[in-house]
């Protein structure tokens, strides 16, 4: 556990959570939605990503989610200093709470965007923010119980 201007993050969690999002990520993206999401972004489905490439791409994406993972933390950190904690409404209503409002005020507009100006499908729209969705969920939850 460190804390950072009264901010008290349990670095474990956060490496955990990363792991978390990692581990959804792969069964996402590379099982449960692997063919549509394929399909939408224009890919050829033959093609496989060199060994280099592979190795960029998971390195980045475990950093990416290493970054997420921390910055939430000091969001529901940042939470728990108010007067009122919210966590006197329950330690799952206050994650279930702290997903959904940076899952709707981050993921979604970044998603519609890329709907309306990258001409992504809305099927590719649900794919990709329902992975966010769910992964924030995953993080929040071990955020806020491994405290």
């Amino acid at each position: 556990m460190i804390e950072i201007n009264m901010l008290q993050i349990n670095v474990v969690a956060v490496i955990a959570a990363t792991a978390a999002s990692f581990i959804l990520g792969f069964a996402w993206y590379a099982k449960l939605f692997a063919k549509p999401w394929i399909k939408e972004m224009g890919y050829d489905p033959s093609m496989r990503p060199s060994a280099k490439t592979m190795a960029k791409g998971i390195a980045l994406m475990v950093v990416g989610n290493f970054l997420f993972a921390w910055v939430l933390a000091f969001y529901l950190a940042g939470w728990l200093l108010l007067p009122g904690n919210p966590i006197e409404f329950g330690t799952l209503a206050f994650a279930i709470n702290s997903a959904l409002s940076v899952w709707i005020g981050f993921f979604v507009p970044v998603h519609l965007s890329r709907v309306v100006w990258e001409k992504h499908s809305w099927k590719l729209f649900f794919i990709n923010s329902g992975y966010h969705l769910v992964a924030t969920g995953i993080v929040a939850l071990i955020l806020v119980y491994w405290k």
